[in-house]
């Protein structure tokens, strides 16, 4: 058969097109972004959402002065500094109030506890053992106990615990663990070994390791390119998982993120437990940057279902290579990964390239098929930038300063005071007539554990009563690249999703069985139908 030359001049057309666009990364779609306050006057380095809806913020105190005064003439004791380094905002007026937090809480730590206080410990120098604690109210400030914890504590991750206390594990040089609060006086910190092994000489690569509590009770830790399955109350490593492939260290300062995977209850029990650790920065990375030359960041993603007898990782591609993003549950389940840089390292001055766009990750895709790249923000956020989910379904974004100070201007990337919302694409207005809208139980209503709770919800479209799915989000504590605490859960249904009246729908779920699965405090519920989340309500789950 004889072709024209024009035919054939078509035919590498459509041939170069099909290759350019099959070349390019997952084509940006989804979710809208706002600037919520031009400047909340201090770059929020460390957030908490609290159970009515604040979210308490806060900085370092040893720099100077920030952008924001503290009330009524007070200043800093002993200081000429009266600007405050930590705020509380308010998610419902849009407002902030300053905060008085008198140590330094660079680089600190936290956990909610279930009574919906925030207990923070350790920071920098006069704040290496302090523990503050903050209860929300209008007048309410920020409380401190010295000397509250056994260890130096700067770099540590914190978890909630089955009984009500958190552990705190590990810090700059701190090879061990504690509690908080203490049962006795004499409680001391035991020794860690698996924070030696991992930890790289003169880099460490194994500060904020990423900790998830196992629904048998133990805790799964990872630091730098490997974990463990943990017994802390016999200080026993129970098992040990293979290294990530590669090698590369996913640890502070290396800063890739983790998550542990919606875990789905059925009859009472969870099945499979999955772990995801995404980005970071490859070996030399960190003593590459401080002389200048920023490697590349990472773009894999290793998977690894560590409920199996026998776990191996299973390693993905992301489209946008990422150090220093952040990565959050989102109450339909998929994974948001979002601030950021595509090559260099966590610390000042020792990132380049910001990831504007956020990327999601469907965990229940076939693989190949799990990454969407979102649209993009206009504001870097680099070193020291943080992000939390909100009730409403919105992800609040703030901080990024690379900077030891407040810098504005002539630098690359100034400090940011801004505080940003990203709303995912589950909120745009084209699926108001599949969003759920809980009608009860109201906010603030108190769950008793393996007990059944009816919940009443209004669509005002069409519903497929098979996709209706409830989720339990517990409201983490985030800073440098990890949220701390950070868990959801599938409640077991049973299919029990019925017509109630007109647009009117009632389900039955099961309650988290035990705090083993879920700690007693207080999560987000939402119901989510055909992968559309309702805005969110707070319950208090209690034994």
């Amino acid at each position: 058969m004889a072709f024209s030359a024009t035919h054939i001049y078509h035919n590498l057309l459509l041939i170069s097109f099909f290759l350019l666009i099959h070349a390019l990364p997952c084509p940006a779609a989804g979710g809208s972004w706002s600037v919520l306050v031009p400047s909340i006057g201090i770059s929020a380095m460390h957030m908490q959402l609290l159970p009515n809806d604040r979210v308490v913020m806060y900085d370092r105190t040893d720099f100077g002065i920030s952008n924001i005064s503290l009330p009524n003439g007070k200043c800093r004791p002993n200081s000429t500094d009266c600007s405050a380094h930590s705020v509380e905002y308010d998610v419902g007026s849009n407002t902030v109030r300053p905060l008085m937090v008198l140590t330094n809480v660079l680089c600190s730590s936290g956990t909610l506890m279930p009574d919906g206080n925030l207990v923070q410990t350790g920071g920098w120098q006069d704040g290496y053992r302090t523990v503050r604690t903050y209860k929300s109210c209008d007048t309410c400030d920020w409380q401190e106990i010295p000397n509250g914890l056994n260890q130096r504590r700067w770099y540590a991750t914190n978890h909630l615990l089955p009984d009500g206390r958190q552990i705190i594990i590990g810090g700059r040089r701190a090879f061990n663990y504690e509690f908080y609060p203490k049962r006795t006086a004499s409680e001391n910190s035991p020794n860690f070994p698996f924070l030696v092994q991992t930890n790289d000489p003169n880099v460490e690569n194994n500060l904020y390791p990423f900790v998830f509590l196992f629904p048998d009770g133990n805790l799964f830790v990872f630091a730098n390119n490997r974990a463990i399955l943990f017994d802390y109350s016999k200080n026993q490593v129970l098992k040990t998982y293979p290294t990530m492939p590669g090698g590369q260290p996913r640890s502070y300062p290396s800063s890739g993120s983790a998550v542990l995977l919606p875990l789905q209850i059925k009859q009472g029990k969870v099945n499979t437990v999955e772990v995801l650790v995404c980005g970071g920065a490859p070996k030399g990375a960190f003593i590459n940057a401080n002389n200048g030359n920023f490697d590349a960041a990472l773009n894999s993603c290793g998977r690894i279902k560590i409920s199996d007898p026998n776990p191996q990782w299973v390693m993905e591609t992301m489209p946008l290579a990422r150090v220093m993003g952040d990565m959050l549950l989102l109450p339909n389940g998929h994974i948001l990964i979002i601030n950021g840089a595509s090559s260099g390292v966590a610390g000042w001055e020792l990132g380049r390239n910001p990831v504007l766009s956020p990327v999601s990750y469907k965990p229940d895709n076939q693989m190949g098929s799990r990454f969407e790249v979102l649209n993009p923000s206009t504001k870097p956020r680099l070193y020291h930038s943080t992000a939390v989910l909100l009730r409403d379904g919105r992800v609040l974004v703030g901080g990024s300063n690379p900077h030891s100070k407040y810098v504005f201007t002539n630098v690359l990337y100034p400090t940011e005071l801004s505080l940003e919302a990203f709303s995912p694409s589950y909120l745009d207005s084209s699926s108001s007539a599949v969003r759920p809208k809980i009608i009860s139980p109201k906010t603030k209503t108190s769950i008793r554990f393996g007990k059944t709770v009816a919940i009443t919800f209004t669509v005002s479209g069409p519903v497929d009563l098979k996709s209706v799915i409830v989720t339990m989000v517990s409201p983490s504590f985030n800073t440098h690249s990890f949220s701390m605490n950070q868990r959801l859960l599938v409640l077991d249904s049973g299919n029990s999703t019925k017509a109630a009246g007109k647009s009117t729908y009632k389900v039955g779920v099961t309650t988290p069985p035990s705090g083993n699965i879920a700690p007693a405090g207080n999560y987000l519920l939402f119901v989510v139908h055909k992968e559309i989340p309702s805005a969110g309500i707070w319950v208090r789950m209690q034994k």
